[in-house]
C-alpha cells in the first residue's frame, strides 16, 4: 500500500461545521416569508446537500417561489458565512499533524467558488490547503470523480497515495471512482436514514482524530 501523501476533505458536514450558518440563512427566508422556522436538528442532516436541498426543505421543491427563496438563501449566508461556522473539534489538531508529518491536505466541494473561498479566508485555512477544488471548478461535480483527480494533480500526488474524507455518499462513490481511498466522517451531517455502512468507503471514523491512525495502519 502506498504511503498517503495527500489528505482531502469535503467541506460542509466534514471539514467545517457550516450547519449553524446555513440553518440560520434558511430559517432567514422562512420567516421573512411568513413561515415557522424549522429547528436546526431537522436541518442539519439536510445541510451537506446544498442551498436546493434546504430550499425543499424550508418549502417544498415545487413551490413557485423556489428560485426566489434560493437566491435570497444564498445571498444571506454569504453575507453571514462564518458567524457561527468553526472546524469540527479535532480538525485543527489534525491538520497540524498532518502538516508536522509532511502530510498535505486539501478541500474538494461541491459549494460554488464564490461561497468557499469566503468561508476558507474566514477560517484562516486558504493558504494551507494545498488545494480547493469547489463545485464550478470545472464542469464536473461530485460524485464524478474529475474534482479529486484535479485535486490529486495540483497537490502533486498520485490517486493511491492520496485519502479523501467526507460525510455523504456522493463523497465516497467519488473516491473510489477515482481510484483513492475513502472514509465515511460519521460526526458529519448524516441523516437518520442514511447507511453509511453500505456506501463502500475503506472505513468509517466518528472522529477528525482517527484519521492519523488510519493512514498509520497503511504503512
Amino acid at each position: 500500500m502506498p504511503k498517503i501523501n495527500t489528505v482531502l476533505f469535503d467541506l460542509d458536514g466534514t471539514l467545517a461545521d457550516t450547519a449553524p450558518d446555513l440553518a440560520n440563512a434558511l430559517n432567514y427566508v422562512l420567516e421573512k416569508y411568513n413561515y415557522d422556522p424549522l429547528p436546526f436538528e431537522k436541518i442539519r442532516p439536510v445541510v451537506s446537500h446544498g442551498g436546493m436541498a434546504l430550499v425543499t426543505l424550508g418549502f417544498g421543491k415545487d413551490h413557485p417561489q423556489f428560485e426566489t427563496f434560493y437566491k435570497e438563501l444564498l445571498a444571506h449566508y454569504q453575507e453571514n458565512i462564518a458567524r457561527e461556522t468553526t472546524l469540527f473539534p479535532g480538525m485543527d489538531e489534525l491538520l497540524h499533524a498532518l502538516e508536522k508529518a509532511k502530510i498535505n491536505w486539501g478541500v474538494v466541494t461541491n459549494k460554488p467558488g464564490w461561497l468557499t473561498e469566503p468561508l476558507m479566508d474566514a477560517l484562516d485555512l486558504t493558504s494551507r490547503a494545498v488545494t480547493i477544488v469547489s463545485g464550478d471548478t470545472l464542469k464536473e461535480r461530485k460524485p464524478h470523480p474529475a474534482p479529486l483527480l484535479h485535486a490529486c494533480q495540483q497537490a502533486g500526488s498520485q490517486v493511491e497515495e492520496c485519502l479523501y474524507v467526507g460525510d455523504a455518499e456522493r463523497d465516497i462513490e467519488a473516491g473510489n471512482r477515482a481510484g483513492m481511498l475513502s472514509l465515511v466522517a460519521l460526526f458529519g451531517y448524516i441523516a437518520d436514514s442514511d447507511t453509511p455502512e453500505s456506501w463502500g468507503a475503506h472505513a468509517t471514523i466518528t472522529s477528525p482524530q482517527a484519521i492519523i491512525p488510519f493512514i498509520e495502519s497503511l504503512n
